[in-house]
């Protein structure tokens, strides 16, 4: 049993860090998503089978590309008839891969960054973009990605099987735009990673943000001259870097200002300040840009032992007429309050109350705003409904003293 347990556990292991290479390449030459998710999706189920008995190969994600490629062709066959075979292309393709992942174990450079792409096609609706990017290039559920854009689990499962067959209908090409194309592609392409990226965090799955940074990073090389990948790289990075200090030795969470500076990593905080260095020189600053600059901020108020809540509340506020959304607004009555104007914190709260009522950080925040108002009573409840979103054990230990000690 332990064999077989270390075997599940790696076989998860090489589906999640392979998951969107192995669609892209699969989808790329034949066009068709749903079906490459289909036979990535059988490859599995035969390694579940064949690998406690004959050992992991030496080339796992080969071995998986070869079962899916295999499966992917039978399959398509078996829908065919004589008269209406697949084209001969396709098969080409997918052989051409079968030769190359033979000589060199993996076959193509990273295709994910044209999967992103693909899947932020104007001919599919924007608000599926960033969701379509999280289930095909980084293998999320729609049960995990409809809570991050605040929807129902069977409304986000529909958009996302109607987006898979938009691409198949409209012969929507694999490949990396060109030109006046890509402005149009890149918000949804940014905004999809740093979802990744918060999933990751809120999940505490390092290897999911890792892959988040690293996809952000291959942005900032196929666009050297675009700000907003080096700003959603640094801004990944300053919270990559404090991953860890917030939590204390008891496992409870442990807010950002309460941080032990000496668990933070110098090293990555570096790279994120010479990335956002680096977007300050492309021209205006964007949302991510504007977002990394107030993790900046708040990482030199700590380091510092000083106030820089003026300025974060005033990159709050750019970012707002730039990129309002929930989260950001929760954000800035948070910088307010603490600027020590509770009452202007509650009237920016109150005017979202509807759309945050799913949100567990309103919940927390507006809890700190009526605590300081001396509103005890009231203060109590709205920790308590943040205790009632929470999932992760660490914060629920935080908000429970959090809730004795108003």
């Amino acid at each position: 049993m332990p064999a077989q347990r270390a075997t599940e556990e790696t076989i998860s292991r090489v589906a999640r860090n392979a998951y969107g290479r192995l669609v892209a390449t699969l989808a790329a030459g034949t066009r068709d998503l749903a079906k490459a998710e289909d036979a990535l999706a059988d490859a599995l189920e035969k390694a579940l089978i064949r690998w406690p008995k004959d050992g992991v190969p030496d080339a796992p994600e080969a071995w998986l590309l070869t079962a899916a490629r295999r499966g992917f062709i039978d399959k398509v066959r078996r829908e065919q008839t004589a008269d209406k075979a697949m084209p001969d292309l396709t098969f080409q393709y997918l052989e051409r891969l079968a030769d190359q992942q033979e000589k060199s174990g993996w076959p193509l450079p990273d295709p994910r960054l044209k999967l992103l792409f693909v899947c932020a096609h104007p001919a599919i609706d924007q608000p599926v973009h960033a969701p379509l990017m999280l289930q095909t290039v980084l293998g999320l559920t729609a049960d995990a990605i409809a809570p991050l854009f605040l929807v129902p689990v069977s409304t986000m499962s529909q958009q996302l099987v109607r987006a898979k067959r938009k691409i198949k209908t409209a012969h929507i090409p694999f490949v990396i735009p060109e030109g006046d194309q890509i402005p149009e592609r890149l918000p949804g392409v940014l905004d999809a990673i740093y979802a990744a990226f918060a999933a990751g965090l809120e999940g505490r799955d390092e290897t999911l943000m890792d892959e988040a940074v690293y996809l952000a990073d291959l942005c900032t090389s196929l666009l050297p001259q675009e700000g907003e990948p080096k700003g959603l790289l640094a801004l990944c990075l300053y919270q990559r870097a404090r991953f860890g200090a917030d939590r204390n030795d008891d496992d409870q969470f442990v807010p950002l200002s309460d941080q032990d500076i000496r668990r933070w990593h110098p090293d990555t905080i570096e790279r994120a300040e010479t990335a956002l260095r680096a977007a300050s020189q492309c021209g205006p600053r964007g949302r991510y840009q504007l977002e990394a600059a107030i993790q900046s901020a708040h990482i030199h108020g700590v380091r510092k032992n000083t106030s820089v809540a003026d300025k974060i509340v005033h990159l709050y506020e750019q970012l707002l007429i730039l990129a309002p959304s929930v989260g950001g607004t929760v954000s800035f009555a948070a910088a307010i309050l603490a600027k020590e104007d509770p009452k202007t914190a509650l009237a920016v709260l109150d005017d979202i109350s509807e759309k945050a009522a799913p949100y567990q950080p309103y919940w927390a925040t507006r809890g700190a705003v009526l605590e300081a108002l001396g509103e005890k009573a009231l203060a109590q409840e709205a920790v308590k409904k943040a205790l009632s979103l929470t999932k992760d054990p660490a914060l629920e230990r935080y908000l429970k003293e959090k809730i004795a000690s108003i």
